[in-house]
């Protein structure tokens, strides 16, 4: 079947990255065992909206307590862990601004979990 409208690699599709599908963030696995504790038969691919939406465009009230619904826990916890997950990307992008191998031998851990 032929894709309709833009590709995934032309910069007329808005944000994709391909890395989305497989990307580990702290909130990703977060919401797949909240959704998946809620009894979601799609949870992996609800976390997968989610988790990316959370870093590149922000979750706004709505969406924080749309979630918190879903996944029978509190606005006040969905924050926490997305919070925590803008926190690693901020992180995340520090050490990709600025390589400092010391910043970077510090963190090998944390980074080789999550590549």
């Amino acid at each position: 079947m032929p894709i309709i409208g833009p590709g995934h690699d032309d910069p007329e599709y808005d944000n994709y990255d391909p890395a989305w599908k497989s990307q580990d963030s702290p909130f990703r696995p977060w919401l797949l065992e909240k959704f998946t504790a809620a009894g979601f038969e799609c949870a992996a691919d609800t976390a997968g909206i989610y988790a990316p939406a959370n870093r590149y465009n922000g979750l706004d009230d709505t969406q924080i307590g749309l979630i918190a619904t879903l996944t029978d826990t509190t606005i006040e916890a969905v924050r926490a862990a997305h919070k925590a997950d803008l926190a690693d990307w901020a992180r995340e992008q520090q050490l990709r601004d600025h390589p400092d191998l010391a910043v970077l031998d510090a963190d090998l851990d944390r980074s080789a979990l999550r590549f």
